[in-house]
């Protein structure tokens, strides 16, 4: 993917996190729902973005869905992952067009905060280097923090995706504000600083509207909250309701 592709075109983009059609096919360790059809079905429906995070313990995406995936879908694969000397391997070897840094713990229940990028500066930056070098973009998954913003700057990756986990779980309207606030400016320092913007984590039909709005937002990547409803209306309208909701909110 390069800069090029990512470049606006009409909205923010929606990126479709399939992970949890993976979690509930590997519930029973069948086959079935295969995040391969879903993945053509999100398309269908104007997903611009497939999303997976292929974690160490293989507890939802597998090796042969990156795979798949790969040679199926006709939009962007963003696949998420560990710095992980295996996965690297594997994303090196089905080259997706992007790969997001993320932090990853075995006994989370999902992804809990973002990638201490200042903190393991040498260790991201090797990975980062490892994965440019055989033509994948590299995005960041970090905290909406000046700090890690800017180590992200610092190692010359082209974007981030900034964490909305602490937005989604604020309990009570003037915490939601206020972390809505953060993520705002932290979308703008960071795209002063040309980085490409992108946002996820815990956003829902319900609290997309403010985080959609932000000029500066690029990509959106949303799996649960996606996925959820797509058990009840099918994955083609339940991408086709998401994205109406993200291109109304950024319009003037």
């Amino acid at each position: 993917m390069t800069k090029e592709i990512w470049k606006l075109t009409g909205g923010p983009r929606l990126g479709v996190n399939l992970d949890h059609v993976a979690t509930i096919r590997q519930a029973r360790r069948t086959i079935e729902p295969d995040p391969v059809w879903a993945g053509v079905f999100a398309e269908l429906a104007g997903a611009d973005v497939i999303t997976i995070h292929l974690r160490e313990d293989r507890r939802h995406i597998q090796d042969r869905d990156v795979r798949i995936l790969r040679e199926t879908v006709q939009v962007p694969l963003n696949l998420e992952m560990a710095i992980d000397a295996k996965i690297a391997e594997i994303a090196v070897e089905i080259a997706p067009q992007q790969v997001t840094l993320v932090p990853e713990k075995r006994a989370e229940v999902t992804t809990e905060g973002g990638l201490d990028v200042l903190g393991n500066l040498e260790a991201v930056r090797a990975c980062c280097d490892q994965l440019s070098q055989a033509g994948i973009q590299v995005s960041l998954f970090i905290d909406p923090n000046e700090r890690q913003i800017e180590a992200a700057h610092m190692l010359g990756v082209p974007a981030i995706e900034l964490h909305t986990g602490r937005y989604a779980d604020a309990p009570n309207a003037q915490q939601q504000l206020e972390e809505l606030e953060a993520v705002q400016q932290a979308a703008q320092f960071a795209h002063e600083r040309n980085l490409h913007v992108h946002v996820g984590h815990g956003l829902t039909y319900r609290n997309v509207h403010p985080i959609a709005a932000i000029p500066v937002v690029e990509e959106l990547n949303i799996g649960h909250s996606l996925v959820a409803r797509a058990v009840l209306v099918g994955m083609k309208q339940a991408v086709a309701e998401m994205k109406a909701l993200i291109l109304a909110a950024s319009k003037p």
